[in-house]
Formats: structure tokens, C-alpha cells, sequence
């Protein structure tokens, strides 16, 4: 069954060539850490991989969009995205 997260945003990260590289060598997410100076593969600590199923790119050439299938939560909060809260005046709040 395909999951109806697919399409969803979920998380924004950054990627570089070798972050590319590996995502398409594995078939899984993985992305560049600026924090960490580092590659980190989504999920390797916790188990919750990213399934790439389609990379796209946008008109300029400069952004990715990677569909995939996600196998728990996107958000290291447990949450199902990253973007969880939205603003409403000076608050955030918790939505979905």
C-alpha cells in the first residue's frame, strides 16, 4: 500500500553532489548536514528512512523535490512533518 504521505512536504534539508550520489546509489534520502559538516542518511539513527521513488527539479536548475515514502515520522519531534505549526498573530500553533 502506498502511503498517502507521499507528496506531502515533510522536511526541508539541503543537498550537495555527494548527498545526490548517495541517494541515488541507495535508492534512500540522504542529505549534506551543514550543523554536522557531514552526509546523514534520513533515518540512520532512527530507523525512519525516506524511500525515493522520484527526484525533481525545479525550473532553475537549483532546488530539489524528492517524493518518497517515508517509513515513520519526517520530524525528529516524532511528527509526521517537520512543518507541524503555523503562526497565528505571535504564536505558533499545533496543527494536523
Amino acid at each position: 500500500m502506498v502511503s498517502d504521505r507521499i507528496g506531502a512536504l515533510l522536511m526541508v534539508a539541503h543537498m550537495n553532489a555527494e548527498a545526490i550520489a548517495a541517494t541515488h546509489a541507495s535508492g534512500e534520502a540522504t542529505f549534506w548536514s551543514r550543523s554536522r559538516g557531514r552526509l546523514w542518511k534520513k533515518g540512520e539513527t532512527s530507523g525512519n528512512v525516506m524511500r525515493v521513488i522520484e527526484m525533481r527539479v525545479d525550473c532553475d536548475q537549483d532546488a530539489l523535490w524528492l517524493i518518497v515514502e517515508p517509513a515513520g515520522p519526517a520530524c525528529h519531534t516524532g511528527a509526521t512533518s517537520c512543518f507541524y505549526r503555523r503562526v497565528s498573530g505571535d504564536v505558533l500553533e499545533r496543527v494536523g
